[in-house]
């Protein structure tokens, strides 16, 4: 067994239960970060059970969605037949992804991966000049806390690492805050997160 399919078994495993286990609603910083733009395109990376995606949609976003785990895809389109909406959501990781569409926003919600600069520089490439990023992952101070994320390091974000990753761009605002999660049992409690919000 490869250990990209080894991650993958382990996402199906998580989402195959009932219960969304990040919950239905999207996540906050995303949500007020949406809700004041015009809707356009938008690209979502390891999008999960589809909570922003459906959210996206119903502000009137054209969504694409991609996500390595069977199991997300399956509730992800569940959640979006019972508000009446249809995402584009793709079954495919980071390294494989490739489109020739360009987009007018990304939204990078706890989307923690192994090559975290040469995937964000590429995500980048499919951002229109102008276009948004809306980022919120856990921080490396994230270690301190139990209230979900990675346990190693190298998987965790800092505000420079970020900085360094997206260098290109004409505007950055990167911080790291402590926020209260409730998103289901898996983020739930006290939490060390960075936000990001950065124009191309």
């Amino acid at each position: 067994m490869t250990q990209s399919s080894k991650v993958t078994n382990t996402w199906d495993e998580r989402y195959a239960q009932d219960e969304y286990v990040y919950g239905k609603q999207p996540n906050e910083f995303f949500r007020q970060q949406l809700q004041p733009l015009r809707p356009g395109k938008i690209l979502l990376p390891a999008e999960g059970e589809g909570r922003n995606a459906v959210f996206a949609a119903l502000q009137g976003w054209d969504v694409v969605a991609f996500d390595s785990s069977v199991e997300a895809k399956r509730k992800a389109n569940v959640l979006a037949q019972e508000v009446g909406k249809i995402i584009e959501y793709q079954i495919n990781s980071f390294e494989n992804f490739n489109t020739e569409e360009q987009f007018d926003a990304i939204g990078l919600v706890y989307a923690h991966n192994l090559n975290r600069q040469e995937n964000h520089r590429k995500l980048s490439g499919f951002l229109k000049k102008g276009g948004i990023i809306i980022l919120e992952g856990f921080s490396k101070e994230q270690l301190n806390y139990n209230s979900g994320g990675p346990k190693s390091t190298e998987m965790l974000f800092s505000v420079d690492e970020l900085k360094s990753d997206f260098e290109s761009f004409s505007s950055l605002n990167i911080w790291t805050e402590e926020v209260e999660l409730s998103e289901g049992n898996y983020h739930l409690g006290k939490a060390s997160v960075v936000r990001m919000v950065g124009v191309k």
